[in-house]
Protein backbone atom coordinates (compact mmCIF):
# COMPACT_ATOMS: atom_id res chain seq x y z
CA UNK A 1 0.00 0.00 0.00
CA UNK A 2 1.29 3.39 -1.07
CA UNK A 3 2.17 5.69 2.07
CA UNK A 4 -0.60 8.60 3.26
CA UNK A 5 1.91 11.07 2.37
CA UNK A 6 1.24 10.92 -0.93
CA UNK A 7 -0.98 13.63 -2.79
CA UNK A 8 -3.95 11.09 -4.02
CA UNK A 9 -5.16 13.97 -6.61
CA UNK A 10 -1.45 14.28 -8.66
CA UNK A 11 0.33 10.92 -7.11
CA UNK A 12 3.13 13.08 -6.15
CA UNK A 13 4.92 12.57 -2.84
CA UNK A 14 3.91 15.40 -0.20
CA UNK A 15 6.37 17.88 0.29
CA UNK A 16 7.75 16.56 3.82
CA UNK A 17 8.37 13.69 2.72
CA UNK A 18 10.81 15.21 -0.28
CA UNK A 19 12.37 16.61 2.42
CA UNK A 20 13.03 13.58 3.77
CA UNK A 21 14.18 11.57 0.95
CA UNK A 22 16.31 15.25 0.01
CA UNK A 23 18.56 15.51 3.21
CA UNK A 24 18.09 12.53 4.72
CA UNK A 25 15.90 13.53 7.90
CA UNK A 26 14.31 11.15 10.63
CA UNK A 27 12.01 9.24 8.86
CA UNK A 28 13.71 9.69 5.69
CA UNK A 29 15.02 6.25 5.01
CA UNK A 30 14.05 5.69 2.00
CA UNK A 31 11.19 2.85 3.49
CA UNK A 32 7.97 3.23 3.01
CA UNK A 33 5.46 2.26 5.97
CA UNK A 34 4.31 -1.71 4.94
CA UNK A 35 7.17 -2.22 2.48
CA UNK A 36 9.55 -4.72 3.82
CA UNK A 37 12.99 -3.52 5.59
CA UNK A 38 14.97 -4.55 2.67
CA UNK A 39 13.08 -2.60 0.06
CA UNK A 40 14.80 0.85 -0.16
CA UNK A 41 13.25 3.98 -1.98
CA UNK A 42 15.75 6.55 -3.66
CA UNK A 43 15.51 9.33 -5.91
CA UNK A 44 17.38 7.49 -9.21
CA UNK A 45 13.31 6.81 -10.30
CA UNK A 46 13.57 10.62 -11.24
CA UNK A 47 16.53 11.05 -12.60
CA UNK A 48 15.15 10.45 -16.31
CA UNK A 49 12.19 12.93 -15.61
CA UNK A 50 12.67 16.04 -18.39
CA UNK A 51 12.49 19.68 -16.95
CA UNK A 52 12.00 22.97 -18.35
CA UNK A 53 14.65 25.13 -17.54
CA UNK A 54 14.44 28.81 -18.51
CA UNK A 55 16.23 32.03 -17.69
CA UNK A 56 14.83 35.52 -17.13
CA UNK A 57 16.81 38.66 -18.11
CA UNK A 58 13.68 40.57 -17.06
CA UNK A 59 9.55 41.57 -17.32
CA UNK A 60 7.87 44.23 -19.10
CA UNK A 61 3.95 44.71 -19.64
CA UNK A 62 3.14 46.36 -22.45
CA UNK A 63 -0.01 47.31 -24.49
CA UNK A 64 -1.73 45.23 -27.44
CA UNK A 65 -1.19 48.06 -29.55
CA UNK A 66 2.51 48.48 -28.90
CA UNK A 67 3.14 44.38 -29.38
CA UNK A 68 0.82 44.54 -32.81
CA UNK A 69 3.46 47.98 -33.66
CA UNK A 70 6.25 45.75 -33.24
CA UNK A 71 9.31 45.47 -35.65
CA UNK A 72 12.74 44.96 -35.80
CA UNK A 73 14.80 47.65 -33.59
CA UNK A 74 12.31 47.85 -31.21
CA UNK A 75 13.26 48.16 -27.78
CA UNK A 76 11.14 46.76 -24.70
CA UNK A 77 12.34 48.26 -21.15
CA UNK A 78 12.37 45.76 -18.55
CA UNK A 79 12.04 45.83 -15.01
CA UNK A 80 15.65 44.61 -14.42
CA UNK A 81 19.11 46.95 -14.23
CA UNK A 82 22.07 46.11 -16.49
CA UNK A 83 24.31 43.83 -14.58
CA UNK A 84 21.36 42.39 -12.03
CA UNK A 85 21.42 38.43 -11.96
CA UNK A 86 19.25 36.46 -13.98
CA UNK A 87 16.81 34.07 -12.43
CA UNK A 88 17.13 30.23 -13.50
CA UNK A 89 13.77 29.00 -13.20
CA UNK A 90 13.49 25.13 -13.63
CA UNK A 91 9.53 24.24 -14.27
CA UNK A 92 8.32 27.76 -13.22
CA UNK A 93 9.86 27.57 -9.70
CA UNK A 94 13.07 29.84 -9.21
CA UNK A 95 15.62 27.52 -8.65
CA UNK A 96 19.23 29.75 -9.03
CA UNK A 97 20.63 33.73 -9.83
CA UNK A 98 23.30 33.81 -12.08
CA UNK A 99 25.34 35.90 -14.71
CA UNK A 100 25.68 35.60 -18.27
CA UNK A 101 28.47 34.02 -20.12
CA UNK A 102 29.55 32.85 -23.48
CA UNK A 103 30.11 29.60 -24.15
CA UNK A 104 31.61 29.09 -27.56
CA UNK A 105 29.24 30.99 -29.37
CA UNK A 106 26.27 30.39 -27.07
CA UNK A 107 25.60 31.95 -24.36
CA UNK A 108 25.64 30.67 -20.82
CA UNK A 109 24.90 30.89 -16.98
CA UNK A 110 27.30 31.10 -14.16
CA UNK A 111 25.37 30.29 -11.08
CA UNK A 112 25.49 33.06 -8.21
CA UNK A 113 23.50 31.88 -6.00
CA UNK A 114 21.10 28.72 -5.62
CA UNK A 115 18.40 28.93 -3.47
CA UNK A 116 18.32 26.21 -0.74
CA UNK A 117 16.60 22.96 -1.11
CA UNK A 118 14.78 23.53 2.19
CA UNK A 119 13.43 26.88 0.27
CA UNK A 120 12.72 25.32 -3.20
CA UNK A 121 10.61 22.13 -1.04
CA UNK A 122 8.60 24.79 0.99
CA UNK A 123 7.53 26.43 -2.12
CA UNK A 124 5.89 23.20 -3.63
CA UNK A 125 3.57 22.76 -1.53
Amino acid sequence: MESDKYNQASARPAPEELKELLDGTPGGTGQHSGVGKDAKRGLEFLYDVPLQVSVEVGRSKIRLRDLLNMGEGYVIELDKLAGEPLDLYVNSKLIAKGEAVMVGDKFGIRLTDVISASDRIEKLG
